[in-house]
């Protein structure tokens, strides 16, 4: 708990108490479509964290993230369909596949020195390579979609990931909780430490005696494995897959774009995100519809990311809370 909590302004605990709190019972006052939303905020908010783990702490790029997240949910599809393994079970073999796609990459891309864009573009390269492969195996529903059957909504079923609105959003709130547990205690680490010195300067780590490979493929591991756990969810709280949506560069650069916002290698910036573009998407969608207008949100991310890198480059998160006395590095008295 003392590492949790060291370095926070009270304040701080504070307003993460009554943010905490008003998740919790949220379902209890908001509308079904209201309900949706917010699952969908915090699924973004989840993803958002694991791929600021990999890119915020330890500086390595990603644009193919999505093909952790089709990995994990495949695997628990396929688990559960052909051989009635329940999602809590089939999210081992999940984990276990993301974590040695990403190894692979990391592998590749670490022991031949391949850095910067040129290894976002092996991430995507992967990513893409794995959509096909997808697309031609028909166990996997290849183009025509893998589909899993959508049990009665009215009886809960946690161990198999079937039953209500309402379970669905407090198994994703737990999860997106417990990544930024986690990514708080990493990040307070000697581990975490290690990636920090990496992504200022490889050269300069490298020199003091961190073993640059090593703890690259450790972020990678860690980052791709709580990925592919957001994949479980995801196969069963939409109940069908389709390899062109959900390995696809697009999916991936939308998992990202709430991190990119909120605040790369911030701890609150992806959840920050989240909550920013996923209800603005929603409202435009709504004053869009009828309209015919092909691309209008994609055209608004640009707009939302553009904003960004001109006026507030180190995201939002870190201008607010400075702004509101939550940064613990600033003089101020608590």
């Amino acid at each position: 708990m003392n590492r949790l909590i060291k370095g926070v302004r009270p304040r701080a605990l504070v307003l993460l108490a009554v943010f905490a709190a008003a998740l919790v019972i949220a379902p209890l006052f908001v509308s079904s479509y209201v309900l949706s939303v917010l699952i969908i905020v915090l699924y973004f908010a989840y993803v958002g964290q694991a791929w600021n783990l990999m890119i915020g702490f330890a500086g390595q790029l990603s644009l193919g993230h999505a093909l952790f997240v089709g990995i994990g949910a495949y695997t628990s599809a396929a688990l559960f369909i052909h051989f009635g393994i329940a999602p809590w079970i089939g999210m081992f073999a999940a984990v276990a596949l993301s974590v040695l796609t990403g190894c692979i990459i990391g592998y590749l891309g670490f022991r031949f020195s391949i850095r910067g864009v040129y290894f976002a573009l092996l991430t995507i390269a992967f990513a893409e390579f794995v959509l096909v492969i997808v697309d031609h195996i028909p166990w996997l529903g290849s183009t025509g979609g893998f589909f899993l059957p959508v049990a009665n909504r009215d009886r809960i079923d946690l161990f198999n990931l079937r039953g209500s609105q309402i379970m669905f959003y407090y198994v994703i709130l737990a999860l997106t909780a417990a990544a930024l547990v986690l990514c708080r205690l990493l990040l307070n680490s000697k581990l975490g430490l290690y990636w920090q010195a990496i992504r200022e300067d490889q050269e300069s780590a490298e020199a003091i005696g961190v073993h640059l490979f090593r703890y690259k493929m450790i972020a990678v591991a860690i980052s791709s494995g709580l990925t592919g756990i957001a994949g479980v969810w995801y196969a069963f709280y939409y109940n069908n897959l389709f390899p062109e949506t959900t390995f696809s560069t697009a999916k991936s650069i939308e998992l990202i774009l709430g991190t990119v916002v909120g605040g790369v290698g911030t701890l609150f910036g992806p959840i920050l995100g989240a909550f920013i573009l996923t209800p603005l998407g929603e409202v435009l969608t709504h004053l869009t519809e009828g309209m015919k207008i092909d691309g209008i949100k994609s055209f608004f991310w640009g707009v939302c990311v553009a904003a960004i890198v001109l006026f507030r480059p180190t995201g939002l998160w870190p201008w607010i809370s400075a702004l509101f006395g939550l940064d613990p590095r600033r003089g101020d008295k608590p």
